[in-house]
């Protein structure tokens, strides 16, 4: 068996502080790991530390960036077990979506109808939990209770099939997994 990590986060941006608002989740945003130290750390996020655009596909660090100077969020890390052929076929497809990762976009419209559940799918287009389930449903990892572009982060609390490892700030995570 492999496994595969899962990071949700609520920060103190802008747009975290909007979703939040919005939805009252207590996660706001979603992450993927194939590493148990969590490097690289994918996601359709931020591409810089100080503005929220532009984004689209990030390989983000605990160690810099955006976590290093917001090491104080809360997070959760999960994890699944899955076989050796899901977990290979869930990396090809990250892997072909980093091979074009400058086309990718961040699917701020999307974000919006998500939240009123209207689907909306664009090419080059995500919002980090649509990116995360896409990835997942494709891989046939997990069965998705509704639509990729209809996913928030929180929704991932819900499967069973996921094992919580951690709750706490980033900081503590980063201490007590000694991810460097």
């Amino acid at each position: 068996m492999k496994t595969i990590y899962l990071l949700l986060t609520k920060s103190n941006s802008i747009v975290s502080k909007a979703i939040y608002y919005i939805t009252q989740d207590d996660y706001t945003h979603i992450s993927i790991s194939f590493e148990e130290n969590l490097q690289p750390l994918y996601s359709c996020a931020r591409k810089y530390t100080y503005t929220p655009l532009p984004a689209g596909i990030k390989n983000e660090s605990l160690m810099s960036g955006f976590y290093r100077k917001n090491s104080s969020i809360p997070c959760a890390l999960y994890r699944i077990k899955v076989t050796e052929e899901k977990y290979n076929k869930a990396k090809a497809i990250l892997n072909k979506i980093l091979e074009h990762e400058k086309n990718y976009k961040y699917n701020l419209m999307g974000l919006v109808l998500c939240h009123f559940e209207l689907s909306y799918r664009r090419n080059y287009y995500y919002f980090c939990s649509e990116f995360i389930s896409e990835i997942l449903a494709h891989s046939q990892i997990l069965e998705l209770p509704k639509m990729p572009s209809l996913m928030r982060p929180s929704d991932y609390l819900l499967f069973e099939e996921l094992e919580c490892l951690y709750k706490g700030s980033i900081q503590d995570l980063i201490q007590t997994r000694g991810i460097c």
